[in-house]
């Protein structure tokens, strides 16, 4: 199977990006997957900020997206655009740091104003990184993801019921498949 850096673009550590992506990565590993994750806000802010290519952690940041077979990337929408935490570690990446890659771009965002942020305003960048393969995106609204008591994850049923599709694409992506997805009804 393949190896997968699961790429969360928020600068919340209790975001519903962060969690919703971690929901995917189990779905991911399920189907024989090793995900590795990567909290983009976990990188010390001077190494981000200054630019600092040599710094441990943009070089270990570095070496993942080298050692990935594929990448999700998912950002919270801020004024029709990704997070500035993302594009900080994008633009430190080398410039074909995808190459070769078979990419997953997510988003969330409080409005339907702000779903075409994936093509419009994401996706241009993944291309000119190189992405070998860029599979359909997906954006979920905030209302359609909710935390539970206990800390679980609970998905509005169209929203799970839309993104399941889409990550099995991205998964057949992975090993060359073509995958056959449903008729929505």
């Amino acid at each position: 199977m393949a190896t997968v850096l699961s790429v969360s673009g928020s600068p919340s550590a209790s975001s519903r990006t962060g969690r919703l992506l971690r929901h995917l990565d189990q779905r991911l590993a399920a189907q024989g997957h090793e995900v590795i994750p990567l909290d983009v806000r976990t990188v010390p802010a001077e190494a981000l900020l200054g630019a600092d290519f040599r710094h441990p952690a943009i070089v270990e940041a570095t070496e993942l997206f080298a050692r990935a077979d594929g990448v999700v990337v998912a950002t919270p929408v801020y004024k029709a655009s990704y997070s500035g935490v993302l594009k900080a570690l994008l633009d430190l990446l080398p410039q074909y740091a995808l190459s070769g890659k078979t990419v997953l771009p997510l988003a969330t965002g409080g409005s339907v104003a702000h779903v075409l942020a994936i093509d419009y305003a994401l996706r241009p960048v993944l291309t000119s990184m190189g992405a070998a393969h860029i599979v359909q995106g997906w954006f979920t609204l905030d209302k359609d993801i909710t935390v539970g008591e206990d800390g679980t994850l609970l998905l509005a049923p169209a929203a799970a019921e839309a993104l399941a599709p889409v990550v099995d694409q991205f998964s057949a992506a992975l090993l060359g498949r073509t995958p056959v997805l449903a008729a929505a009804s």
